[in-house]
């Protein structure tokens, strides 16, 4: 028995994540920190590490990790966080918890490609919105497509992921208010933007603010987050992996 005889059609006609050997080339494809940490942080980090308990799992939910985010990424107060593998793991949990049967997922078009990824593993439709020539965001044909496919979940890169685009806040947050579904605010490069969401959460219940510390130089933790109202957190808790962050991530 082959392969192409059990494994799922889509999957099987899919290519891995690639990612080329950047041997003799100058690496500026993922956006991370060429340089090695400074020496005294490398000795104090090696001190913290040192103590850390790798015989033992990780706190199931790593409370003071998150304790941590809330304070530094001013997370508004009464919105909860959850942890993710990479923010690769987090839109993973966000499909496999929305992809109901018949349930579409929503995209500007070209974006981040582990958005339709996951919907190809998790066999949710993924519906890409073309942006216009410069890659900029035509909000009026979105919320036109998002009146006809009724998507359960939204993805907008904020700035968009290759292009580099931050979309105007007006229209984004009419995408938001028109949205059927949940609209996730991908904010991986927020830090280089000076603009987000964050604050804008409680005032919208189907909002979803994702970062990840990996282009705060921090690439290799594999650290990611999502921040939202505490029935959407609840929920995807349930999909989310047991210990998902591990003990040297955590300290």
């Amino acid at each position: 028995m082959t392969p192409d005889k059990l494994v799922r059609p889509e999957v099987f006609g899919m290519s891995a994540y690639h990612v080329s050997d950047p041997a003799g080339m100058v690496k500026l494809d993922a956006m991370e920190n060429p340089y090695a940490l400074p020496e005294p942080l490398q000795r104090e980090l090696a001190q913290v590490l040192a103590r850390v308990a790798l015989n033992r799992y990780p706190e199931p939910n790593a409370p003071k990790l998150c304790e941590f985010i809330r304070r530094k990424m001013s997370v508004p107060v009464g919105m909860e966080i959850l942890l993710g593998n990479g923010s690769d793991e987090l839109i993973q949990l966000l499909v496999m918890a929305l992809a109901r049967d018949g349930a579409t997922m929503m995209y500007p078009a070209p974006t981040f490609v582990v958005y339709s990824m996951s919907a190809t593993f998790m066999r949710m439709q993924a519906v890409p919105v073309p942006l216009r020539d410069d890659f900029s965001l035509d909000a009026d044909a979105f919320i036109a497509a998002m009146r006809k496919e009724k998507p359960a979940l939204v993805f907008l890169a904020y700035p968009n992921n290759p292009t580099g685009v931050l979309y105007p806040e007006g229209d984004v947050l009419r995408i938001i208010e028109a949205a059927p579904g949940v609209v996730v605010l991908d904010e991986a490069y927020h830090v280089f933007a000076g603009k987000t969401f964050m604050s804008a959460l409680p005032k919208y219940p189907n909002l979803v603010v994702m970062r990840t510390v990996s282009k705060l130089g921090l690439a290799g933790i594999r650290l990611g987050y999502l921040a939202a109202h505490p029935e959407w957190v609840r929920e995807l808790n349930k999909v989310r992996p047991p210990y998902n962050i591990n003990v040297l991530t955590e300290a």
